[in-house]
């Protein structure tokens, strides 16, 4: 059986709002002094009795005394309300690290990673991690939202794009502000994937995106386990 994760204490330190409804949190760590984890993994938080929340790191392994947590609270639910409440010096309790979304760099397959809004943070931590460690293969990002508003680290993804010509940024939004972004992304993914067989895909959103974007790549001969997903809702 794997090993229970850690119960582990922390102190925020920074708040910071990327949008109105999307929140960053730095927790410096006390206990352990240090997290080792994968970027791509993510934290439970106990928020009350049978009541827990999990949480994407941000931030990457070179980071390890630090945390950078993100979150939407546009739910508005006891987590959101729990994350918006967050302010410097406050405790944090939680376990983790937690979940097996992660990139496995002896894999020779071709990477394409799919994210939808708030998805984008373990993608993210991914991506900034690989450029942080001299990683020189080609990668392609496609990432959807609503709106403008909601292509959360837009700026940073276009930049990493610009000092990697290896990797390909490929953001979309609806043309009918609000829609949903899945079948647009998907679309893209139909367009850009030629080769399917050599790839392996990292997909990271809502359910329906999820279905939406591996059945374009099942339907060009991938294998549904070269799909790896992370669901948010």
């Amino acid at each position: 059986m794997p090993a229970r994760p850690p119960e582990c204490r922390a102190r925020v330190t920074a708040v910071r709002a990327l949008t109105p409804d999307v929140l960053e949190a730095d927790l410096a760590m006390i206990d352990p002094p240090a997290l080792e984890f994968e970027a791509g993994q993510w934290v439970s938080v106990p928020l009350g009795p049978k009541l827990v929340r999990a949480y994407s790191i941000a931030s990457t392994p070179r980071s390890p005394s630090t945390l950078t947590l993100c979150a939407d609270v546009a739910p508005a639910g006891p987590g959101s309300r729990w994350f918006r409440g967050l302010a410097p010096g406050d405790p944090v309790a939680f376990k983790g690290p937690l979940g097996g979304f992660v990139f496995d760099r002896t894999d020779p397959r071709r990477p394409l990673f799919v994210a939808e809004e708030v998805g984008i943070v373990p993608v993210r931590s991914i991506l900034v991690h690989l450029a942080e460690t001299a990683f020189d293969r080609p990668a392609t990002l496609v990432y959807g939202a609503r709106d403008p508003g909601w292509l959360v680290y837009d700026a940073e993804l276009r930049a990493l794009s610009r000092g990697r010509p290896g990797f390909a940024y490929h953001p979309v939004v609806p043309a009918a502000a609000g829609s949903p972004p899945g079948p647009e992304a998907a679309a893209l993914v139909d367009r850009l994937v030629t080769d399917a067989p050599g790839l392996v895909a990292y997909v990271a959103g809502g359910q329906a995106t999820i279905n939406q974007v591996r059945d374009v790549l099942m339907a060009k001969r991938l294998e549904r386990k070269a799909v790896k997903w992370e669901k948010f809702w």
